[in-house]
């Protein structure tokens, strides 16, 4: 189709133009895909095709797994599990320099596994961990960059929103993408940690050490998340090991969540209420979301684009790892100015047929790219972790918020890095395991 790239080129323009005038996203790769067909193919052949596509969209029984992982995580908010998570940690390493800024990444890692929700963790997590910090003297740039760093986890650790969204996008394995992203989540957090005990070393009055909490005091923390930690591990090593299906193990996941509410005695008919009407109105907006994506995605397969760009990368170097550090360069910019799931949608039609004609793992691909969307939650000037942060900590300037998350952002440069040079990360896990 004569011209065909350079339609789809003006199709991405003019979705940058409409995400920058506030319309939602969902919305804006509906219309600019259904616009695009519309050019290509005419106004009925684009109507019957995007019919057929939601129709199939919302038709699939893999969909189920997303409106079932958000209810689970609602009722666990409900259960006050981001406090309990961040009080377990900060028992086991509070005392030490730094020892808060180390529990508030291993509480966004909990509480990660069950929000699966970036902006969620960091806000529910920040809420308790941020008074604690600044009461004990902690830099309001240690405090909130760790915070805001750590929220990202939720997007890594299974189960994710944003890994099963980029499976039904991709039409890839959601079970495979959640044990591929187990080792990365690890790594991810324990770079964190490694960079809050680098900062401590040589400065340890930004992080004053606190009391030490008693045995006691600790097996108590522990014994608050160990219901919570069961369940996760339930439902992960469930998938991973073959026991259930992603939708059979969010049920099992929601039916643990039902039974946690009530051994914990928080479950009342206004919680109830408030997660179903929580995880509807989030379902509703991601399946527009992914309808929209969808049909963007056909327009786009469509005008020939992706073949274009995989010649352009391809001028520029035969070497998988130079394209791929191309890729990583244009990704962290779009990021830059664009918001976590604006980026994946928008690239992803655009990069898998790219990634997929190098002979590359599409399910490597959701890792890498799902991992450069989380850069884009604490990368100035959009990153959302940063002004939820901000509007939590109240008195804290932005600049003050930029200034602490950096050292995170420099860890997440080489994370993303050892996923380019060391694809077996992602891969490796779900190769021993079969899955």
């Amino acid at each position: 189709m004569t011209g065909a790239p350079l339609t789809g080129i003006a199709g991405v323009v003019v979705l940058l133009l409409l995400l920058g005038t506030g319309t939602p996203i969902g919305v804006a790769l509906g219309l600019v895909g259904f616009g695009g067909l519309t050019l290509l193919l005419g106004l009925e052949p684009a109507l019957i095709k995007s019919g057929v596509i939601v129709f199939d969209t919302l038709s699939r029984y893999e969909l189920g797994v997303l409106p079932l992982f958000l209810l689970m995580a609602h009722l666990c908010f409900a259960a006050n599990a981001s406090r309990d998570f961040f009080n377990a940690a900060a028992r086991m390493v509070g005392h030490r320099h730094g020892g808060l800024a180390l529990a508030s990444v291993g509480a966004c890692a909990g509480f990660g596994a069950i929000s699966g929700s970036s902006l969620a963790t960091a806000a529910t997590v920040g809420l308790v961990a941020l008074p604690e910090m600044r009461q004990r003297g902690y830099s309001s740039a240690l405090a909130t960059g760790a915070v805001a760093a750590g929220g990202t986890l939720g997007q890594m650790i299974p189960p994710s929103g944003a890994l099963i969204v980029f499976g039904i996008i991709a039409e890839q394995s959601i079970g495979k993408l959640f044990v591929a992203a187990i080792i990365p989540a690890i790594t991810q957090m324990l770079m964190y940690c490694l960079v809050i005990v680098i900062l401590c070393r040589l400065r340890p009055d930004i992080a004053p050490a606190t009391e030490r909490a008693s045995w006691a005091q600790r097996r108590a923390a522990l014994f608050r998340v160990a219901d919570l930690g069961l369940l996760v591990l339930l439902v992960i090593g469930g998938i991973a090991f073959g026991w259930f299906t992603p939708p059979e193990a969010a049920s099992v996941g929601v039916v643990g969540a039902l039974a946690l509410c009530l051994w914990r005695r928080r479950l009342n008919w206004n919680s109830l209420r408030h997660a179903l009407s929580e995880t509807l109105r989030t379902s509703g907006m991601i399946y527009l979301v992914v309808i929209g994506a969808l049909i963007f995605s056909v327009f786009v397969s469509l005008t020939g684009l992706a073949a274009q760009i995989t010649g352009m990368l391809a001028a520029v170097s035969s070497n998988h790892i130079v394209t791929l550090l191309v890729m990583a360069l244009v990704l962290l910019l779009l990021g830059s100015v664009l918001d976590g799931l604006g980026l994946m949608l928008l690239t992803t039609p655009i990069l898998l047929p790219v990634i997929q004609s190098l002979g590359l793992s599409p399910i490597w691909f959701g890792i890498f790219l799902v991992r450069a969307m989380e850069i884009g939650f604490i990368h100035p000037p959009i990153g959302m972790n940063l002004y939820v942060i901000q509007q939590i900590a109240g008195d804290v300037s932005l600049g003050r918020i930029f200034k602490g998350v950096l050292p995170f952002l420099m860890a997440d440069f080489v994370h993303l890095l050892l996923l380019i040079l060391l694809p077996a990360l992602a891969l490796a896990l779900p190769k021993m395991m079969g899955v």
